[in-house]
């Protein structure tokens, strides 16, 4: 298991003063880009072996929301590899080490030069040390709607939507799905489902779906094709 400390930033709340959707996944991000690089496995061995983990799949349960100046530690550890993919938990915890925060993720891990999936390589199997998996309810990782949505007016990917991959950041799209929630809307969970990476000056076409409870949008391209799927569920009082 790999963690770190943090305490809440004002930069990274939402208009309710609490840690934002999109600041979790950022420090997600970066927790596992930690413990991946502390392992010597990171950015600068996957350039050199080719290859490159891309993210399939968010859930992420929001029991309670760290506020301003919240003195959080986050972790994260892998708990299977299963031929190209990659599963991993998260977790935030209060200071009485209370998760308030968990997280499933899968990953995919692709040969660059190739253009497919590729299995780990000897060094990536023994640098990561597999743990039991987060309890918390699992949820399928493909995401349904049953009833036509919305359509909103598209908009095109730029520079700040992107990584150092040169395809949109995983947690852009949570930010740009979050535009077709409704007022008031609290998460209490979040999945994405990705589908394709989205590139420089490509166009995204939003369909958003309203169910009790539950809003998803469809980010796409102008053929109607998904780059990504995102499910917000409202957070249930009590």
């Amino acid at each position: 298991m790999y963690t770190f400390q943090s305490q809440v930033r004002y930069s990274e709340l939402d208009s309710d003063r609490k840690l934002s959707i999109a600041s979790i996944v950022d420090y997600f991000q970066d927790c596992s880009t930690f413990h991946s690089e502390t392992l010597g496995v990171g950015i600068d061995y996957l350039d050199r072996v080719g290859m490159l983990w891309v993210m399939s799949y968010w859930q992420i349960v929001i029991d309670r929301y760290p506020g301003l100046c919240e003195k959080i530690t986050i972790g994260t550890f892998p708990y299977e590899f299963r031929g190209f993919l990659g599963s991993r938990n998260f977790f935030i915890a209060d200071e009485t080490g209370k998760k308030i925060v968990r997280a499933n993720s899968l990953w995919t891990l692709m040969n660059v030069r190739e253009g497919r999936p590729a299995k780990p390589t000897r060094e990536m199997l023994e640098a990561y040390q597999l743990e039991e998996k987060l309890d918390m309810e699992y949820e399928p990782r493909k995401i349904r709607f049953e009833r036509e949505g919305e359509r909103h007016p598209a908009f095109y990917v730029g520079k700040q939507h992107l990584d150092s991959n040169h395809h949109v950041n995983n947690g852009q799209y949570i930010h740009m799905a979050q535009d077709y929630l409704p007022e008031g809307f609290e998460i209490g969970q979040m999945r994405a489902e990705y589908k394709k990476s989205a590139l420089l000056n490509d166009c995204i076409v939003p369909e958003a779906f309203a169910e009790e409870n539950r809003v998803g949008v469809s980010l796409c391209s102008e053929t109607g094709e998904p780059y990504a799927i995102v499910e917000f569920r409202r957070k249930t009082r009590g």
